[in-house]
């Protein structure tokens, strides 16, 4: 093409002085004031050689004037660093238009840091258009004037939805002046058919721009001092090949000074995504770059915080797109989060954790469509002060898809010096990004992950590299194996914390998943594997899922060796054997407490003499002691606290163990039934925690109650009404009150057989049943407090006082005639009595009372003191799923704490 024919690109004299401002090291001198005194002819003159030099030789020869700090030109103004300033980055989508605007200038204003930094991206989608105006302009495509325009209008629209009056008229003249300026560089590369790397940074930052100088006005708006900054005035970087570039932050921090000395100001708006080269060319910080823009103003103001707003509530513990369950998670160190950025998470550019680490600046991710959400913060580990771990050795799942994995594999590799190097060499001539590496000790193979659509470049390039070698036999083969996924375990704490990747690859295992190949750095931040494309959401569901299992050597901790208790470790002893050989589940009771006195023992205590050793050896009882020792047992990596009391205080330190890593498993019903904040507190908890939390004893001691309830919410079914004689005590009591026999000659019997209280009233009260229908209840998904539970008490309110339960028992005939009154009606109707508790989850309620029922009804037809509970639920609502059997006594009821002892070993590994 003539050189002569570039003459006829144009620029206006007064866009031409903006032009050569906005691109010094293309069109002429740079000041920090932005401001060129050049004469017209001159101006046109700097772009008519520069355009020319550029699009004949591809490369920048125009005169560039380094930009050094002159110290007479700095004002005696010095640059306030520190936790005085707050870093705020916005991204596209938080400034997409008017309104996202003004809720970012919202949150700014809002802000009550002493001085603020805004980072902001170009409008949603307008980084897209620019360079599409690129590609357009270079394909010789006309229609770039049009896809200008509407540039033009989605700007100029947001401005005076936005702005009014100077502010608006100053906006819409500078915007006017760059698309002009933006025509005259896209008619170059028009009649060029090329845009050199240098024009496209140069074209596709002027989103940024825009975006700045609007939120700066509307900041202003609100009566707050606010500046808008270029960051090509301020930020340096140097390129450094594979489409990245390094900050120069030396460079970077005088120009800051320089740039704040004219411009003193408590709140800057600073374009993300572009900078400058030191020759002061334009240049971007490349795709997703703003968050790296912000990071790096961050380190510059050494500020205590830097936000980062985008349009999730935070980091997720994995992509909640494939995995549902996924949680929020409240921290991340920078290693991790560094680690998850690299494995595609959706965290934040990859590079932006870099310059902020060396101040120990934390970043939080926070979600700008939901102000309350607290998001992500990524900071330094700290260790909690009581030196509890409140973090889980891994923290997320990631996953790249669309991979393929290249195996060099052969016997002349072993020993030879130079193979990796060579084949690593090969890789990086066609411009492959290695995602992992893996190589076995032997040397006899390497293998690697890279992109799928580069995969085939490399082979090529491999086979070519070592022909020789293939054609000689020294390698048997490069094998390409597609579609390809890569799943990475992230978290700082896995070097600390034995048995993760068995963890890791146990999960898989169990999903039936195959590993092709598998990486972890001595770091041990992450576990990576291999594995076919078609099973990588199945392998990150279930590792994420089943992440909670471990060994299955328990160290256990009794509490309470009464009937219950004692009754158990008797049970335990029993069966060890057997479990140790057929189930390989090894139970080691180390600590066994009462409310006097422990008896600890660091290798297992010997449960054919734990009682004559509890008096022999036995210690003053210490909760705290016994709670550290049993979490502190360094052999036997899982621990569980079995409560086997009826007590309230002991049931208080459930979240507290849960917290510190010990699993529970209890019949106490203090907890579950008690304030419904702490039942919520200590459930969620274990949903997030590596704990486990068992309590099927609680309502229906060896009947699994609790098991059945969940299997059937579990599979999807809708629980309708719970109804249920759940006390053995009252269900003997009304199974016998029958012919002409006084209620209190019934209960007179049962005290004297054993099977109630010592105190009759603590049963006939009603208030174990009402604990267990609250349970059932919130177990059911309803939120009920025990207090507003209507209960039918059985004890006449005349003897509710009575000093003993001797003086009850002497009292109660005297109220026999009221209940014998109902039996007689009952009978009369062909009905029977029973006290029942009953969970109505359609009327999100819950009642404990004396009914009827028929003669042929289930519940009349029990015997002796058992238990029956009927589930109505939308698949059994003809017919009721009915569970029955003993619900009361020592053996079944230590049984049932026994089971979850064995569900929990199971949970965390054993054979099942």
């Amino acid at each position: 093409m003539p050189v002569a024919s570039l003459a006829k690109v144009s620029v206006s004299p007064a866009a031409a002085g903006d032009f050569t401002a906005r691109a010094p090291c293309i069109y002429g001198k740079r000041l920090v004031s932005n401001r060129v005194s050049f004469g017209k002819s001159r101006r046109r003159s700097c772009i008519g050689h520069c355009v020319r030099s550029e699009l004949q030789t591809s490369r920048v020869v125009g005169s560039v004037t380094d930009l050094s700090l002159d110290d007479n030109s700095v004002e005696n103004g010095h640059l306030p660093k520190g936790d005085s300033w707050a870093v705020h980055k916005f991204g596209g989508t938080c400034v997409g238009n008017s309104e996202r605007l003004k809720d970012v200038a919202d949150v700014v204003v809002k802000d009550d840091s002493e001085r603020k930094l805004v980072v902001v991206s170009a409008m949603a989608k307008v980084t897209d258009m620019m360079y599409d105006l690129i590609h357009r302009a270079q394909s010789r495509d006309d229609s770039y004037l049009s896809a200008l325009d509407a540039v033009l209008e989605k700007h100029r629209a947001t401005a005076l939805d936005l702005l009014d009056g100077d502010e608006l008229a100053k906006f819409l003249s500078r915007l006017n002046e760059d698309i002009n300026n933006l025509k005259a560089m896209l008619r170059a590369i028009y009649i060029a058919g090329h845009a050199t790397e240098s024009f496209s940074d140069f074209v596709v930052g002027h989103g940024e721009l825009w975006s700045a100088q609007m939120l700066a006005a509307v900041v202003r708006k609100s009566g707050l001092d606010c500046t808008w900054m270029d960051a090509r005035d301020v930020l340096v970087v140097i390129p450094t090949g594979s489409n990245q570039v390094d900050p120069d932050f030396v460079e970077s921090e005088k120009r800051l000074e320089k740039w704040f000395s004219q411009n003193s100001t408590k709140i800057i708006v600073a374009t993300g995504f572009i900078a400058s080269t030191p020759q002061n060319i334009p240049t971007t910080l490349k795709r997703d770059g703003s968050d790296f823009s912000a990071a790096i103003m961050g380190a510059l103001f050494r500020s205590h915080q830097l936000t980062i707003w985008t349009d999730v509530d935070g980091v997720y513990s994995a992509d909640p797109r494939k995995v549902s369950e996924a949680v929020i998670l409240k921290t991340l160190s920078y290693q991790e989060a560094w680690e998850m950025s690299y494995f595609g998470a959706n965290v934040l550019h990859p590079r932006t954790i870099i310059p902020v680490m060396k101040y120990d600046i934390p970043i939080v991710i926070r979600n700008i469509f939901n102000l309350s959400a607290p998001g992500t913060m990524i900071c330094r580990q700290i260790e909690d002060e009581d030196g509890y771990k409140l973090d889980a050795p891994v923290k997320g799942f990631a996953t790249i898809d669309n991979l393929a994995l290249v195996n060099v594999e052969g016997t002349g590799m072993a020993g030879v010096p130079g193979t990796a190097s060579d084949i690593f060499s090969a890789v990086k001539e066609v411009g492959a990004n290695v995602i992992m590496i893996s190589q076995a000790s032997s040397e006899h193979s390497v293998c690697f992950a890279v992109p799928e659509k580069e995969v085939k470049a490399v082979s090529e390039a491999l086979n070519s590299r070592f022909r020789q070698a293939l054609t000689g036999g020294r390698l048997s083969q490069i094998e390409v194996i597609p579609n390809c996924s890569i799943l990475a375990a992230v978290g700082q704490k896995m070097a600390s914390t034995p048995g993760v990747s068995a963890t890791f690859f146990n999960a898989l295992a169990k999903a039936n998943i195959n590993i092709r190949a598998i990486a972890q750095g001595c770091s041990e931040y992450n576990i990576t594997v291999v594995i076919k494309r078609e099973d990588c959401i199945r392998a990150l569901r279930a590792v994420h899922s089943r992440f909670y299992l471990s060994r299955t050597t328990l160290a256990v901790g009794i509490i309470g060796p009464g009937l219950i208790g004692g009754t158990l470790l008797d049970q335990i002893k029993d069966q060890a054997a057997v479990l140790k050989e057929e189930f390989k589940i090894d139970l080691r009771v180390i600590g066994i407490t009462g409310s006097s006195k422990m008896l600890l023992s660091e290798s297992g205590i010997d449960l054919s003499r734990w009682r004559e050793l509890m008096k022999e050896e036995g210690e003053t009882a210490n909760m705290e002691k016994f709670t550290q020792y049993v979490k502190g047992n360094h052999f036997i990596p899982n621990s569980v606290m079995v409560d086997c009391t009826a007590d309230a205080d002991i049931a208080s330190c459930y979240y507290d163990w849960l917290l510190r890593g010990l699993h529970v498993v209890t019949p106490n019903k203090k907890a579950n039934s008690g304030p419904l904040e702490q039942y919520l507190k200590i459930r969620d908890l274990q949903r997030k925690s590596y704990t486990h939390y068992f309590y099927e004893a609680t309502v229906g001691a060896g009947l699994p109650i609790i098991s059945t309830l969940r299997g059937l919410l579990e599979t999807g079914d809708k629980i309708l009404r719970i109804e249920g004689i759940f006390s053995g005590t009252l269900s003997y009591l009304f199974n016998n009150f029958v012919g002409t026999r006084s209620f209190s000659e019934v209960v007179s019997e049962a005290k004297q057989a054993g099977f109630t209280e010592p105190d009759p009233r603590d049963d006939l009260s009603g208030t174990d049943v009402a604990r267990k229908v609250t349970i059932l209840a919130r177990e059911s998904g309803l939120k009920l407090d025990l207090e507003s539970l209507p209960v039918q008490s059985l004890v006449p309110k005349p003897l509710q006082a009575c000093a003993s339960a001797e003086e009850f028992m002497e009292k109660l005939p005297q109220f026999d005639e009221e209940l014998s009154k109902q039996r007689q009606e009952a009978e009369a109707a062909g009905e029977v009595l029973r006290y029942v508790g009953v969970v109505d989850a359609v009327a999100k309620k819950g009642t404990v009372e004396l009914k009827r029922y028929k003669k042929d009804h289930p519940f009349a037809q029990l015997s002796g003191a058992d238990n029956i509970i009927a589930f109505t639920t939308k698949r059994y609502k003809e017919q009721p799923l009915i569970v029955r059997g003993p619900g009361a006594g020592a053996q079944v009821t230590a049984g049932g704490i026994f089971s979850d002892i064995l569900r929990l070993a199971f949970y965390l590994g054993a054979p099942s």
